[in-house]
């Protein structure tokens, strides 16, 4: 069974931005830029390493205050000069922290936003205060935790050029990590002419394919109340040949469809490279896809798609 949902406090509910959208709803648009990036708050590549480094008891957020503000200048950057990737349009960020120590006391996607000078919506996960993790498999027990009484959030975020209605918290079946509440956020992008319903998610890395598949099948109920173009996207941790063969079948059995093949390295770490990011679409033409390489300000790196929003 899965952990019980508390109610959520005032400061763990959705959290819109007061900047305006950049692209008109009234303006003629024919394409736009669609990107998921774990930004892993914002303190750059070596998830490994510096999991090593606090279990031999080195831990230090020294510095943590400059180094999250140099990532996110460097973020702005990659996502609005058009080089590793072309100029975004609606940015999906998950893992973006609002105010903890481990971020150094930034809000990820809000100052992420302001850089770029889109809105942006965030929705927290909620972390369960005062509540210790419990050791985990090795190779996922590298993550920085945030600590037991911080009163920052980590979450998942939309950043937008256009203009965002419909904004919906998604809830997702967790219980192998009590302790960290997994969660999706969906909303409907207006392209002038055209809408579609995005949705965007961070599955838990912790469950065995069962349990991923089960945080899916929410996505893809929530998603069939629309009958707008749809996009799925996000971390999918999918950290396993088997799991990312698994959830590409399961949403493919469910009508969507991904221009990534299956193995692209998205995510990497002491050597290794894994496709844990996804974007899956229904009744949308993706014309361009890519992986921004190389950015460092987080252990994944941006994945981005194209779509023709004029075209069925």
């Amino acid at each position: 069974m899965a952990t019980a949902i508390s109610p959520l406090k005032e400061s763990e509910k959705i959290e819109f931005g007061e900047l305006q959208p950049t692209r008109s709803s009234t303006e003629t648009i024919s394409k736009i830029v669609v990107a998921s990036y774990n930004i892993r708050y914002s303190v750059g590549k070596f998830l490994i390493s510096g999991g090593l480094l606090r279990k031999v008891g080195f831990q230090s957020t020294k510095g943590r205050p400059q180094l999250v503000a140099e990532n996110l200048r460097i973020a702005a950057t990659a996502f609005s000069d058009d080089a590793l990737l072309p100029r975004v349009d609606v940015l999906a960020l998950q893992e973006a922290d609002k105010r903890t120590v481990r971020a150094g006391g930034h809000h990820v996607a809000r100052e992420l936003a302001e850089a770029l000078g889109t809105s942006w919506v965030h929705v927290p996960a909620g972390i369960p205060r005062g509540q210790k993790p419990v050791p985990r498999q090795w190779w996922l027990d590298f993550e920085e935790p945030i600590g037991l009484y911080d009163e920052g959030d980590t979450g998942v975020a939309l950043l937008s050029r256009l203009p965002l209605t419909e904004v919906t918290r998604i809830d997702l079946p967790w219980k192998e990590c009590p302790w960290r509440p997994r969660l999706a956020m969906a909303a409907t992008i207006n392209a002038g002419n055209h809408s579609l319903r995005l949705i965007n998610a961070h599955v838990d890395p912790h469950a065995a394919v069962g349990g991923q598949l089960e945080q899916l099948e929410v996505l893809v109920e929530h998603a069939e109340r629309s009958t707008l173009p749809t996009l799925i996207l996000g971390d999918f941790n999918t950290l396993s040949k088997r799991k990312a063969v698994e959830t590409r079948n399961f949403l493919e059995s469910h009508g969507y469809s991904t221009p990534f093949p299956t193995g692209t390295p998205t995510w990497r770490g002491a050597g290794i490279r894994l496709h844990a990011d996804w974007i899956f679409g229904r009744g949308v033409t993706m014309s361009r896809w890519g992986v921004a390489r190389p950015l460092d300000v987080s252990d994944h790196w941006p994945i981005w798609v194209e779509i023709d929003v004029s075209s069925p």
